[in-house]
């Protein structure tokens, strides 16, 4: 019975000692290395952590392999590693010290001790090169090791708050466990996979690369952001380095789908395409499964809340431009209940919220009882006994297969001119126009306006209404366009609409 994650890095430097596990840019280790240096990060957390367990340490991260090694370091010192984005703004990282109050921070370069000096930060620090490969205190880590269950805290991934203030979202070892069981079960990874990682290590999606790797001993090779500029060598990149799978923000694939790459040259390995973060336009989709048709394409969906992902689907019919992706159903020993407003099971064809249960569930939001207490709360089903649910504030519905289909954010959901509306509706409507490279909504609650923003493959402007006005009813139609050249999107990948809405602030003042 596996109840560490550190299990799977045991048993496969055991199996694969000299096969490379991780690649970056720069450099590359074998399983057995990332054993070794683990062990040494490790032993030296513990010596200046006084006895410490179940505690946050800060990992500093990039498109580079220290970060993954020293994730492991941290839970081999019986603690909780926190990803922190090198680039971070100071003032972000400034709330999360303060939320967290870690015990170590484990930086890779000068600049990212100098970011902690410049918010004051006053605890104990650990420099990668200086600890990587230093003594290893093996009874002090069984000692740790055995007091450790699979309950206790894995990681924490931080999530912007509606407050301003982000929050830590708390995973345990058996969630993560738990996911890359069904993932390697349900998909078939085997150590002859390689993958190629885009999702930052700050971000829940790498999640599924890291244990992947680890439960299978696959190699895991991290691309770098300049491939992404350039698509033509991300597909050179792809062949050299063979990568059979990639599991990808939505985005990453969409810009890919939108440059039309795949017209010159085409990934030669490549047989599991995973996308996740937001809802999947069809259109470019469509370009990837026509260029690679003998290529699976799963939709995987879930908030950082629930470990990464609690439904699935494998993409098995074609779909028109104007239609949803399914989210599917759910992945194994998790649940998804779909809630109407009277906390009721939903009918056939009526929306819901999605709400989740099972062993993926987060053990809550570090040091904030009361957000935790919103959102993570006892299923409205029953009360006979303890049985936590999360609310995940996303609206969806069953359609006629009986798929789960994504409709909106509960946030996402207006009411404009007497009806009910989601914005996600108008969204796919416009995104189906072949012209059409990106469209996100927002809603100008003040002044009762659906605004839209989206982009064009020629950069010009399109004729947006004249094209939906047999897609979706006229009162859904947006009150105010705007044409842009790049869609914004935040640090995960997603449109950044807290952006879209201050550009409209601008545009209204104007």
């Amino acid at each position: 019975m596996v109840t560490n994650v550190l299990d799977y890095l045991e048993e496969i430097a055991g199996c694969f000692p000299d096969k490379v596990a991780l690649v970056d840019d720069n450099s590359s280790i074998t399983f057995f290395q990332w054993l070794q240096k683990a062990e040494s990060i490790g032993t030296a957390i513990c010596g200046i952590a006084s006895g410490a367990v179940r505690r946050p340490v800060l990992v500093f991260v990039d498109r580079r392999i220290e970060g993954l090694v020293g994730f492991m370091g941290v839970v081999k010192s019986g603690n909780f590693y926190v990803p922190i984005d090198c680039k971070m703004p100071d003032e972000r990282l400034k709330l999360i010290v303060d939320i967290l109050n870690p015990i170590v921070a484990i930086t890779v370069t000068d600049t990212e001790n100098n970011i902690l000096d410049s918010i004051g930060f006053e605890g104990k620090r650990l420099m990668y090169r200086d600890v990587a490969e230093s003594c290893i205190d093996d009874e002090q880590l069984k000692k740790v090791r055995s007091r450790m269950i699979d309950l206790d805290p894995l990681y924490a991934i931080f999530t912007s708050g509606s407050t301003g203030v982000p929050k830590g979202v708390v995973i345990s070892h058996r969630g993560a466990i738990d996911l890359a069981e069904w993932l390697v079960e349900t998909f078939g990874f085997t150590d002859a996979d390689v993958l190629g990682n885009q999702t930052p290590f700050y971000f829940d999606g790498s999640v599924k690369d890291i244990y992947i790797t680890l439960k299978t001993g696959a190699t895991l090779t991290v691309i770098g952001k300049k491939y992404f500029t350039f698509p033509k060598l991300l597909v050179k990149f792809l062949n050299e380095h063979k990568v059979s799978t990639i599991l990808w923000a939505t985005s990453a694939v969409v810009l890919i789908g939108n440059s039309r790459i795949f017209d010159e040259s085409r990934p030669q390995y490549l047989n599991k395409v995973f996308f996740a973060g937001e809802a999947m336009p069809a259109k470019q989709l469509k370009v990837w499964m026509d260029s690679l048709p003998d290529t699976s394409f799963i939709n995987l969906y879930g908030p950082t809340e629930i470990t990464v992902d609690c439904t699935y689907y494998i993409v098995n019919r074609k779909f028109d431009d104007d239609e949803f992706i399914p989210i599917g159903t759910h992945c194994k020993n998790m649940e998804v209940l779909v809630l109407n407003e009277d906390n009721q099971l939903v009918a056939q064809g009526e929306s819901g919220e999605l709400c989740v249960r099972g062993t993926g569930v987060a053990l809550g939001y570090y040091n904030n009882s009361e957000k935790t207490r919103e959102v993570f709360v006892q299923n409205p089903l029953h009360n006979l006994y303890e049985d936590k649910i999360y609310r995940t504030g996303d609206i969806v519905k069953y359609n006629e297969r009986g798929e789960i289909e994504f409709v909106s954010r509960k946030d996402f959901q207006i009411k404009h001119m007497g009806n009910r509306i989601e914005l996600g509706e108008i969204e796919v409507a416009v995104n189906s126009m072949p012209e059409v490279t990106n469209a996100a909504c927002i809603y100008d609650f003040d002044n009762q306006k659906i605004v839209l923003y989206y982009t064009t493959v020629t950069g010009e402007e399109s004729d947006i209404i004249n094209y939906i006005k047999t897609k979706i009813p006229k009162y859904m139609f947006p009150n105010s366009i705007w044409h842009l050249n790049e869609m914004p999107h935040n640090l995960n990948g997603k449109v950044d609409r807290v952006k879209l809405k201050k550009m409209y602030e601008s545009h209204k003042d104007n």
